[in-house]
């Protein structure tokens, strides 16, 4: 916290743009705790209430419209390569697309008070071609709410957040130690998650290969796609049926329990399909595997694809 009220007395407004910007971007650098103090020091400051919101909500609106252009330009790449590097890959997309689909541009009011919603709600608005008027209008929005309540929730407990910083600067570089490992240790804990999530989500899986020899010898099993509607209209493996979003934490199939399952999604590491997988070996199938490489995969290999015959699976 000193070094931040450092860069907010020497630089001023300009040390705010900078670091709403770059934290937009995705580097792991808050932004809200330097909207507090900023909106703290108001009242000892060469700038006004007005002046600091409209640079915060300038910043993270810039930061948003680039992650916006970049998912209508590039598509479902952006977001995989968000959810990549991820410390919750499991979640990232599911739960931004579970809120994006139901509540549309919207739910971007509230994207940035929900970790890791922001970039990747942007990126999907421009994905699934959301008007720009209509993104910027709600985004704007969203980033006055996000910025205004910081600013005035630091105006409104300078005292504490004045003592807060006072005994920081007393303890000196011990203090920013504190933060830096309180920091790492943050990090450390979502990447042990992140681990142990994958590490329990290790299981057999199916290649491409061996699913189209299933296929040519007629004993072909059970597909299933647990992707979001929007990215099925890009195509599907040739007779998959559909899990869709709704029913996503709760995956039940009207099959016999020995029947072979192959589960596919667009994710990085199949994390999607081998998580329905588990579910569904949870629930009593005893063959079920997921799509090494996911629909990605059958696409490079050169099999066709299905653009309008998707079955809806029935209970």
């Amino acid at each position: 916290m000193p070094y931040i009220l450092t860069l907010i007395e020497h630089y001023g407004l300009a040390a705010v743009f900078l670091n709403v910007f770059i934290g937009g971007l995705g580097v792991p650098i808050p932004a809200y705790p330097t909207l507090l103090i900023a909106g703290a020091l108001l009242s000892h400051s060469n700038f006004t209430a007005r002046a600091l919101l409209t640079v915060s909500f300038s910043a993270a609106l810039m930061a948003d419209f680039s992650w916006y252009l970049a998912g209508r330009s590039y598509g479902r790449k952006v977001i995989t390569q968000l959810c990549r590097i991820s410390l919750s890959p499991h979640t990232c997309v599911q739960i931004t697309e579970a809120i994006y689909l139901r509540w549309g541009a919207p739910s971007l009011v509230v994207a940035k008070f929900i970790p890791g919603f922001a970039s990747i709600g942007s990126a999907l608005a421009g994905m699934l071609a959301t008007r720009r008027t209509t993104f910027l209008l709600f985004d704007g929005l969203g980033a006055v709410l996000w910025a205004g309540s910081a600013i005035w929730l630091g105006s409104k407990f300078r005292t504490e957040v004045g003592d807060m910083l006072a005994r920081l600067k007393q303890l000196g570089k011990w203090g920013l130690l504190l933060l830096v490992l309180a920091l790492v240790a943050f990090i450390a804990s979502k990447w042990w998650q992140r681990r142990r999530f994958v590490k329990s989500l290790r299981m057999d899986r199916i290649s491409v290969g061996e699913l189209h020899q299933l296929r040519m010898a007629k004993t072909v099993p059970v597909i299933v796609d647990v992707r979001p509607a929007y990215a099925q209209r890009d195509g599907r493996i040739p007779g998959a049926i559909i899990i869709s979003m709704e029913e996503i934490n709760d995956p039940t199939l009207n099959l016999a329990d020995d029947t072979e399952v192959i589960v596919y999604c667009d994710c990085p590491n199949e994390l999607s399909a081998a998580r329905i997988a588990k579910q569904l070996m949870h629930k009593g199938y005893t063959r079920v595997r997921p799509l090494y490489g996911g629909i990605d995969a059958w696409v490079a290999a050169g099999h066709a694809l299905d653009f309008d015959n998707a079955q809806t699976k029935e209970f």
